[in-house]
């Protein structure tokens, strides 16, 4: 019985062990694959290498992000902007960047400027934005509200009705749908970025339009010819 006991102790012993020297040099596996490199919009990794061929006034830089509370654009106010660039050279012919990401909020006001005196523009819930404005009618002005669905078409913010309400019978707002309906459509386009960028995502938010522009080999800043 004694014989068993040690025996069976001993295979016990030899299983949980390993010989001296080779437990340190085997690595575990978490039996979970190593993700790829993260890659941008254009399917280029996000952890770039120096271009081979850099000239000695020419720098260059891996990644570079820039945040800022405002930016004026084209005389055009943006909000809580945020700029990613990727792979940026910057020589003689200026600044290029191979992929560059902004996001930025485009105030309600900037849009109101563009439409009819008195046009208000809000969120309304829902990924909608609430249109207030007016029309007129027989001498007389009619006031107009609707919400409008966001959309990205051809790079520019479009604003399409979803409902309009003229604060009457039904028949009424049949009547001058046509009329009512161009008041709160519209369309925006946000000016003074780098050419290059191409509008992807807009998101209603409580101050605006939060946008989304990315680019590939975007010139961020150029010279002169």
């Amino acid at each position: 019985m004694l014989l068993i006991l040690v025996v069976a102790a001993w295979v016990f012993w030899m299983r949980l062990t390993q010989p001296v020297g080779t437990a340190a040099s085997e690595t575990p596996t978490s039996g979970v694959a190593t993700p790829a490199p993260p890659t941008d919009a254009f399917g280029r990794p996000r952890v770039p290498t120096p271009p081979p061929a850099l000239a000695q006034d020419e720098v260059w830089l891996g990644n570079v992000s820039v945040d800022a509370a405002a930016l004026v654009a084209a005389g055009t106010p943006l909000n809580d902007v945020v700029a990613s660039g990727v792979d940026i050279t910057s020589g003689p012919d200026g600044i290029v960047a191979a992929y560059l990401e902004v996001t930025a909020t485009v105030p309600y006001s900037v849009v109101e400027a563009e439409l009819p005196a008195g046009t208000t523009v809000g969120p309304a819930g829902g990924g909608e934005v609430r249109i207030r404005s007016a029309v007129e009618v027989l001498g007389r002005e009619l006031a107009v509200a609707a919400n409008g669905a966001v959309h990205v078409v051809g790079g520019k913010i479009v604003v399409d009705p979803t409902a309009i309400d003229l604060g009457g019978p039904d028949w009424l707002s049949e009547l001058l749908a046509d009329i009512t309906r161009e008041i709160v459509t519209f369309e925006h386009e946000i000016e003074g970025l780098p050419e290059g960028l191409v509008l992807q995502k807009v998101v209603v938010q409580d101050d605006g339009f939060r946008a989304t522009l990315v680019g590939a080999d975007v010139t961020i800043t150029g010279t002169e010819d």
